[in-house]
């Protein structure tokens, strides 16, 4: 793992901690409002109608295009590396996309608009879609979004459009698994996080040392520690 990428994990971590996604991992994450500019007119849908690709036997709401470009992004912010999981390890993709088929239905359009404003974009500067970019190439894209440099973007903004990606990747390595993401508990084991438990001992309760309980309990699964 490079020494960039290296930091923009530790920096999600970082994030993730800060802000008590670990702490609160089992509450509903929150819906965020990335855009505070009125949106405009819903965009046309396009012909591979959103919404019908569950029936299609994939996903419930990105189609393959889009879940390649967001998965492609996710894992650059969040990449994994042999010991750490990352992105894709985690599910990330899976929970925004359930996420956008119910609580977060009313950001579709955001990341529709986004999503093909980010591709315009790629296709422009490199002649190829964001997922065949060389992870070079798709940080160098990244950091152009965060820094609103990208040519292109209306609404969503790049840096809004790079926000709400951020935060729902950490959503997605760090909230309750039951939500769709943090597979296997792999968000919760790499910050440590011991997981919802009914019961402390005495002894637990007393000690200055992390709980380092036999299980981790999500609202629905649990698993033992390796």
């Amino acid at each position: 793992m490079s020494k960039h990428d290296e930091a923009r994990r530790a920096f999600l971590v970082g994030a993730a901690v800060g802000a008590g996604a670990a702490a609160g991992a089992a509450l509903i994450p929150d819906a965020l409002a990335q855009t505070p500019q009125a949106q405009p007119a819903a965009a046309t849908p396009p012909a591979h109608a959103h919404g019908t690709t569950a029936s299609q036997g994939y996903g419930a709401w990105f189609n393959v295009d889009e879940s390649a470009t967001i998965q492609a992004f996710t894992e650059r912010l969040m990449p994994g590396a042999p010991g750490k999981p990352g992105a894709t390890d985690a599910g990330v993709l899976n929970y925004i996309d359930l996420a956008l088929a119910g609580a977060y239905a009313d950001q579709r359009d955001f990341y529709r608009r986004g999503i093909a404003q980010l591709e315009a974009y790629c296709q422009a500067t490199y002649k190829e879609p964001f997922a065949k970019l060389s992870a070079a190439r798709q940080d160098e894209v990244i950091t152009a979004l965060e820094q609103g440099k990208t040519t292109g973007f209306t609404w969503p903004s790049a840096q809004a459009f790079f926000n709400t990606l951020r935060t729902h990747t950490i959503e997605g390595m760090f909230a309750d698994p039951v939500y769709g993401g943090n597979k296997d508990f792999a968000g919760w084991l790499l910050v440590g996080f011991p997981g919802a438990h009914p019961a402390f001992t005495p002894a637990d309760m007393a000690s200055k040392e992390a709980f380092a309980g036999g299980v981790l309990i999500g609202l629905q699964t649990q698993a033992k520690r390796s």
